[in-house]
Order: structure tokens, then sequence, then C-alpha cells
């Protein structure tokens, strides 16, 4: 008697089966490669917060934004590019051991889970990867549009009253970032025709994201979100950082005409009223 062989029929739910273990296992794969990367994106945090609090005990403030370079520093490479960053040093310069033009030392400030499409922007180590809070960071330059309240000296860690639920450094879409980049509508509104990413600047997943002028290669990083559930991770001045924070659970809100949300999140003294905007003479 001959044996019996396989039926199509049998074959068909052979295969079908074989597919959907594959699909599964797949899925399964990608998710545990995302969860991966956003453990690598939170160590990666933890060792710049603790650079930047060692800095802050060093030098008595935490280390600018943002500094115009010296006369004498022109000659040296700084991050990002000319054409569409301002040129000078930033705040992981201050606190961090980095060699641009090797790129040694320059892996802890890239998220892995990054997704900036246009090549200007993915070869930029300012964009798509983490800001620091400006806040805090404060530039002593102006900086248009952002006036009175990201101007001055760096604050020092006895100034902030709350360092657990206050941010440092979190998810970003660039290398600076405040609460003007996380609320529906800023005391100025951010130029839509301005070539500098930093006016640009947003927290990764947040829904408002959609309504906010971007580089066109900022959408997927922006809208779609980065880690898993457009969750963010967010370091906090004391040095903890928060996993699989809601993107949108850092939106800020405006309270009156004049106020924001003034709890520490964003906001670690109280701000002044932001600059008016005076507008032109009309012309007879």
């Amino acid at each position: 008697m001959r044996p019996r062989g396989f039926t199509l029929v049998e074959l068909i739910v052979v295969v079908a089966m074989i597919s959907v273990l594959l699909a599964l296992s797949v899925s399964g794969l990608r998710a545990a490669r995302e969860q991966t990367r956003a453990v690598v994106c939170a160590s990666n945090l933890r060792q710049l917060l603790l650079s930047m609090n060692s800095y802050a005990g060093t030098n008595g403030t935490f280390p600018p934004g943002f500094e115009v370079p010296d006369v004498d520093e022109q000659g040296e490479r700084y991050a990002g590019t000319c054409t569409i960053d301002p040129v000078g040093r930033w705040w992981f310069d201050r606190s961090l051991e980095l060699n641009h033009a090797t790129m040694d030392g320059v892996d802890v400030l890239t998220c892995p889970s990054r997704r900036q499409s246009d090549p200007t922007l993915s070869m930029d180590i300012l964009c798509g990867n983490y800001g620091a809070n400006l806040s805090i960071c404060r530039i002593q330059h102006y900086l248009k549009p952002y006036r009175s309240a990201f101007f001055g000296v760096p604050l020092s860690i006895a100034q902030i009253r709350r360092p657990s639920e206050t941010l440092l450094l979190v998810d970003s879409g660039y290398s600076l970032i405040s609460w003007w980049h996380a609320t529906e509508e800023p005391p100025v509104a951010i130029p839509s025709d301005n070539p500098m990413v930093q006016h640009t600047a947003y927290v990764p997943g947040m829904g408002m994201n959609r309504n906010r002028p971007l580089w066109a290669g900022q959408a997927q990083d922006a809208i779609g979100g980065r880690h898993p559930h457009k969750t963010v991770n967010a370091g906090f001045v004391d040095g903890s950082v928060r996993l699989k924070t809601p993107a949108d659970d850092l939106l800020v809100t405006k309270t009156n005409d004049v106020q924001w949300a003034s709890d520490p999140l964003w906001q670690p003294v109280p701000d002044p009223v932001p600059d008016p905007v005076i507008p032109s003479a009309a012309t007879p």
C-alpha cells in the first residue's frame, strides 16, 4: 500500500500556519528592537544628565544652551550644519569631552530611535536627538524669536524649586527646546519661513505637532513619534530618567491672556512676561 501524501488543503494550511508564525515572530522582533533602542536612549540620557550635573557642581550653573564663539575659536569645528544652525558652542560641548572632527564620544548624543528622513537633518547631530531645557540652560545673546524668557545666565541647581519634577533633557527635534515648542499658542509665533532648524524644535509624538511648521524631513519623527506608543524619555534635574512618558503629558497650556502653565515641568522659576511685539510704524 502506497504511503499517503499531503493533500493540497493540508499544504495550504501548513503554509498559512508558517506565515502566521513568521508574522508574529517578525512583529515580536520589531517590538523587542524598538524596546532595546528605547533602553539605549534612556542610558544616553542618564550619562548626559550626570555630565550636566557634574558641570553645574563645578561651575555653579548648568552649561549655557548655546554660546557665540570667541574670536580665537573661529577655526574650530562645531556641531551642526552652518547653513541651518548657528555656529558656536552648545551645552554638550561644555559638559562633555567631545571631538567633532573625529566624532569620538558623540554616540551618547544620538538617540537610536531618531527618524529624520532628510539627509541634511540626519547628518546633523543637533537634529532629532536630545534637547536641553532653555529655561535652565539660558543663553546670553539675543536669539529670535525668543526673548527674556530664555535670556541670561544659566540657572544653578539651588534656583530650581523641584528638581525631580523639572525637565533638563528630553527626546527632542533639536538640541535646544523650551515650553514655547510644547504649547499650541506660544507668546510669539514660531516663524514658518526661517531656515534655522532651531525654530522647529518639538517633542516627538506630541499631537499638536500636526499643526506646527516643520521641515518635511521632521514629520515622521514629530508626528509619528520616536518610541513605541508615542512615548518619550525625559530626564530631570535630579538625574532621574522617566521612561515611556506619553509625549502629550509634556504639553503646556495657556491659563490666561498673559500666563502659561507655571508648574515646574518646563519653567523652574517664574518667567517674566514675554517682551511685546512692536508693530512697525505705518507708512503714510
